[in-house]
This record gives C-alpha cells, structure tokens and sequence, in this order.
C-alpha cells in the first residue's frame, strides 16, 4: 500500500508560503479527486508528569520532576531525545535508504467531496491505514489538519457558516475518533496558516471577536461562537474523544511580536495543547533565490539562505529566540516540536534546480540539534513543502548520513 504524500504550504517562520501542489497519490494507487490544495504567563523551565492539557505539573511522592519534553517522549513510546521525523515522504522511500524516523507526519485536507476522509474506505480509514503503517516501522503518526483552506487559502468566510463548520466539524470529530480506535499516541498539528489569517482579518486582531460556529458540538456547547472558541474546541474535543491524541497549535507571526501572538495564540486555547508547533520553513532558500522561481517560491524577502555562522540575519538563532520567547509568553512550558523543515543541501551558489534547491537546515539543525534540545525541542519533522523541493529522493543521501550519524552520537539530550 503506498502512502499518500501531500504538501502544504504551512506559512513558515523563515517565509511567507506559497501556493500548495496537486494530491499526487493515495494509499490505493488511485488519483486523488480533490483538485489542489495549498498544502503572559511564564512558567519557564517547570517541568512535568505529563503533557496533557496541563502544561507542567511537579512530580510526585517526593520522586524528581520530570521535564515536559521527556513526560511527552515517555508518551509517544520514545527515547529521551530530541527526535527526528520526515513527512511527504513513502515509507518505501524511508526503507530504501535504511532511513527510521520517529515520527511519520501526513496531511489531512479538504472539506466535503474529494476531501481526506473519502481518500479510503469507510470513511476516515487513511487515518487508519497510515497511522498504522507508521507504527509498523516504529514511528509516531503524526496529523497535520489543513482543512481551513477548503474555500482558498485565506478565505475564512466559512467558519461562521453552519452548513460549512458541520462538515468541518464532523471531519475533526472523525479524525479524533479513528485516533481513538488505534489505542495509540498520534500527534495532531492544527491548521497552519489559519491562525495567522485569523488574527489579521479579526477585529483589533482579537480572535475572542471573530465569529466561529462552534457552541453546537456537543463536546463545545459552553464555548463561545468566536475563533477562541474554535481554538479551544479543538482542544475540548480532542480530550473527549480521543485522549491519547497530542495537540500542537502552529503560531504564524505576521501579526506582531512573538508576545503579542501568544497572548492571541492563549486566546485560542493554545496553552492548553501537549506541544508548539514551530514552522520551519516551507521552502528551499535557494527555490526563492533563483532566477525564474516556480510559482510556489515567489514570495518572501531576501535574504533567503540563513547564515548558520550566527553572525548576520536571517540565521538559526534568532528564529530559536523567536519561538523561545514565544513559549515563554504562551506560559504552560509547553514542548516545541519544529515542522516542516526543508531538506535542500548546503552551497555557495544561490539557487539551484528543481528538486535540488539549496537550503541549510538539515545540515544545521542535525549537527547543532543540541541547541534545539536546550530550548526545550521534543523533535524536528523535515519535509519537502511542496513537490519542486528537494527531498530524501533527490538530496543526494544527505538526510540519510546526517540523521544516522545524529543517532550514533546518541542524540541530543531533552531540557
């Protein structure tokens, strides 16, 4: 059975996202149907005896605490290191380079006809099929929810609709229940993007006074018609129907300091959730530096390689203070799990070809994962954002080298 791979935009905190690619497969080797899709407070270094919903709670019967990040590994069934997942890629792929990540990140998306839960049947089995699948090779499912761009990237005018938002709803519902019936950890990274999209079209950019239909899911009937609501609902049912399912919200920071979006991000329920999403970046830098770039990579501003000497912007460890300065304002200590992280090879030369663009942050974030691991990372998903990336197929073995030589060292420690 050949796994759906699918490519988002995921907005990206070292760019703007592009336009996303077609569905370009599904587990039962036929086309897909759905056309394109685009793919305050500071409880610090606390720590916990689990990662849910919580935040970070002391240990108990005098025993040490235990950090978030090793609560969240101790329930993925994981070692007690930073860990290492791909996404968009086969599972075949994986085996034909010895490759064995952690974790196995898929999208789901649409609404309606053509949408995931057609993909398979019954309804909602892909979940099922790939979740499973993933667990054979050792690695966590994880579920990115893409469904907010059903009506075009951007275009929330759905989310008040009724007959929109029961559809919309009946979709996380199904997910969240296929999660169930598996009795094993899945982790569910929320609508990228939609946040960011959210907060510059709500009023004041206060998600509290954008309305959301949400009071009649039955596990949301006291949550307020709003997108904090909506937020928070996505929280409140995940608990209810499926309590092994771990939760990240993806903040985009188009819309103010990383302080400012955490106090939105909170609005939202955010705090709530297991883990951050951190989003990497959706593109290879060097798709957005050449000189006839595709459609997808024809946004952002120079510069676009990041200097991994630290020394001039864009580099690594502003945007590691970017995503740490938000966790702190987001309160609860929450995990911090990056995303989308593109796969392009280091070089001099700007640029590149299609599928060969340059980038560098394989190369940085699997020799320097320990500065991830000190920031209270639980682990790094690489992916290709979209199909002119370059991938575990066309990297010339890099990711293969550098993650088996990340584990030889024994991998970087969790704080």
């Amino acid at each position: 059975m050949a796994s759906l791979l699918l490519f988002g935009c995921g907005g990206g905190g070292g760019g703007g996202g592009g336009t996303g690619i077609p569905l370009v497969g599904n587990p039962t080797g036929q086309a897909g149907t759905g056309g394109q899709f685009d793919a305050g407070q500071n409880n610090g270094d606390q720590t916990a005896g689990n990662t849910s919903g919580s935040g970070t709670q002391g240990g108990t019967g005098g025993s040490a605490p235990v950090p978030a990040t090793v609560a969240m590994a101790n329930k993925l069934g994981k070692p007690s290191r930073v860990l290492v997942g791909l996404g968009a890629t086969s599972i075949d792929d994986m085996k034909s380079q010895d490759i064995h990540p952690d974790i196995v990140e898929r999208y789901l998306v649409g609404v309606g006809p053509g949408s995931w839960p057609t993909w398979n049947s019954p309804d909602g089995a892909y979940v099922t099929f790939t979740a499973q699948a993933a667990d054979a090779y050792g690695a966590v499912p994880m579920f990115t929810l893409y469904q907010m761009t059903a009506n075009g990237e951007g275009n929330l005018s759905g989310i008040s609709d009724a007959t929109f938002m029961s559809k919309y709803w009946g979709q996380v519902r199904l997910m969240y229940q296929r999660i169930a019936e598996l009795d094993k950890p899945a982790l569910v990274n929320v609508e990228p993007d939609f946040w960011g999209f959210a907060a510059s079209q709500a009023p004041g950019r206060d998600l509290t006074k954008m309305a959301a239909a949400v009071s009649g899911q039955p596990e949301c009937a006291t949550l307020p018609d709003t997108v904090a609501g909506l937020g928070q609902c996505f929280v409140q049912m995940g608990r209810k129907v499926a309590p092994k399912a771990l939760i990240g919200f993806p903040p985009a920071f188009w819309n103010g300091t990383p302080v400012e979006v955490a106090a939105m991000m909170r609005a939202a329920g955010a705090n709530q959730a297991d883990f951050i999403v951190a989003q990497t970046s959706d593109r290879d830098a060097g798709c957005r530096e050449a000189a006839s770039p595709p459609p997808e990579c024809q946004n952002g501003s120079a510069p676009f390689y990041w200097d991994a000497s630290n020394k001039t912007s864009p580099n690594f460890h502003d945007n590691q203070k970017q995503y740490s300065d938000y966790r702190t304002a987001l309160g609860n200590g929450l995990p911090i799990l990056w995303w989308q992280t593109p796969m392009g090879v280091p070089s001099d030369t700007p640029g590149g070809t299609d599928q060969h663009y340059r980038d560098n942050h394989v190369d940085y974030m699997l020799t320097n994962t320990q500065e991830y691991g000190d920031m209270h990372t639980i682990g790094i998903v690489f992916s290709a954002g979209a199909g002119s990336q370059t991938s575990i197929s066309t990297d010339g073995g890099q990711f293969a080298r550098l993650s088996a030589q990340y584990l030889a060292r024994g991998g970087a420690a969790l704080k």
